[in-house]
């Protein structure tokens, strides 16, 4: 297994990496197979099943579907642009992408939205299919979004599924479970960054390497700054308001009276993580930490130790970023980092267990220490389902972020307060993650079929 800590951190666009980026890239992988393809297609048609279907209105994922056909991608996604697009395509019901001849698309009645059982493979189905002069179909492909802006083909997620027949990856240091991590960096001598770092530099330079991480920083930061500066209601009927600024100017308001108690410091923590989520619930442009539902707990932590925790360099982000990939990919590897699949114990709490990691290493920690922090932080959030109400990555996932970046953070402090011994493994407790999400009824995977989302009006 090799995820590099690009493949954990996409700069895309809000409000869902799943549900939104993922049929975006899935459609980009369909105009570069008919490109491939000796067929002379004239039309596209799209189904959504699953929990695409279900959510994809509140998620974007009918307006994603179609950008994706269009040629657009997460990584370079211009708002402006693509609204332009859109509306060319509902006036003239037709695409237009460089290789390929016009093609015939009516969103209306090509986009379809299968409220039936899910596709065999994963919760996140999508079937994209090319017609010819007749409107008989020519080929097809199924796509699967499986968190993070991951997207395999059937085919694709079929052979992952044979994990036995798949070779060890090819870098310094190929740990596939925590507890080999651990044996590693104690047989190296090595913290887990600098293990990470070395599979790395396999596939890039230590320049190219510093240059990703500094962007990723750089888009997660002013992530959070906009959000903060931003006022209104956010959009899809909830009528939810953005609240991270006024928390901001109180905060500031606060500073240097001496009136503050100290656990105010969970104020800042949760505006960070907040503003992030606000910026996404918006359609803003953000970065999977592991996914955009969770995106706002990884910048919170980063941004509450650089900004409030005495001693914190700059210089030091990269270990932070590697840490935190290294044990967002021991979850996706082992269990899942989707909400559709394994509730939001995937995401939030994946995205704690990141943070944890990161905020541990840091600070000096062992080892043994940052795993202990991702573990305590991951174990805290077990059992915790994903039911947006009315399919918005709003509510109650803009102030779950907030409360995530709290347990991170008392997380590594726990774990820098121990010697890095302790009962329940890293590796345990995300297997057990795995079979919780196993277990965990369908209406409570991002559905919006239970839970909070069948509690609380829809207006």
């Amino acid at each position: 297994m090799f995820l590099s800590v690009f493949d954990m951190f996409k700069i895309g666009v809000g409000p869902s990496s799943s549900h939104t980026m993922g049929p975006m890239v899935a459609g980009g992988m369909f105009l570069d197979l008919l490109r491939r393809s000796p067929f002379q297609p004239k039309g596209l048609r799209a189904s959504l099943h699953g929990s695409l279907a279900f959510t994809g209105v509140g998620h974007a994922t009918d307006r994603a579907t179609v950008l994706g056909l269009a040629g657009f991608l997460p990584a370079t996604y211009d708002t402006e642009k693509a609204d332009a697009a859109l509306a060319q395509i509902h006036d003239t019901r037709q695409i237009g992408v460089p290789g390929l001849p016009p093609l015939k698309f009516d969103p209306a009645t090509d986009l379809q939205f299968d409220f039936g059982p899910a596709l065999p493979g994963h919760a996140n189905g999508m079937i994209l299919r090319a017609t010819d002069a007749q409107g008989d179909v020519i080929l097809s492909e199924t796509y699967y979004s499986i968190g993070g802006g991951f997207v395999l083909t059937a085919g694709e997620l079929a052979a992952t599924a044979e994990k036995k027949a798949r070779p060890k990856a090819n870098v310094p240091y190929p740990f596939e479970t925590a507890a080999e991590m651990l044996a590693m960096a104690k047989a190296s001598g090595k913290t887990i960054a600098a293990m990470k770092r070395a599979n790395e530099l396999t596939h890039r330079t230590a320049a190219d390497l510093e240059a990703g991480m500094n962007r990723i920083w750089a888009v997660m930061t002013d992530c959070i700054d906009r959000g903060m500066a931003g006022t209104g209601i956010l959009p899809g009927g909830l009528k939810v308001r953005r609240r991270a600024r006024g928390i901001h100017e109180a905060l500031m308001a606060e500073r240097g009276l001496n009136l503050t108690p100290p656990h105010t410091i969970n104020d800042w923590m949760s505006l960070y993580a907040m503003a992030v989520n606000e910026e996404n619930a918006a359609g803003g442009q953000v970065v999977t930490a592991p996914t955009n539902g969770a995106a706002g707990v990884v910048p919170a932590v980063i941004r509450y130790w650089l900004d409030h925790v005495p001693g914190a360099s700059r210089s030091n982000l990269g270990d932070f970023l590697l840490t935190a990939a290294a044990i967002g990919g021991l979850c996706k590897h082992n269990a899942s980092i989707s909400g559709a699949e394994c509730g939001c114990q995937a995401e939030v709490g994946s995205a704690a267990a990141m943070a944890a990691a990161g905020l541990a290493a840091v600070l000096g920690g062992t080892p043994e220490q940052v795993e202990n922090a991702a573990e305590i932080a991951l174990e805290h959030h077990l059992g915790m389902t994903c039911d947006p109400v009315k399919g918005l990555v709003q509510v109650p996932c803009i102030e779950r972020n907030g409360l995530g970046a709290i347990k991170a953070v008392s997380a590594a402090s726990l774990a820098l307060r121990g010697d890095g011994i302790h009962l329940v493994s890293l590796d345990a407790c995300i297997e057990t993650m795995r079979q919780t999400g196993r277990d965990m009824h369908e209406k409570y995977k991002e559905t919006s079929l239970g839970g909070l989302a069948v509690n609380v009006p829809n207006c």
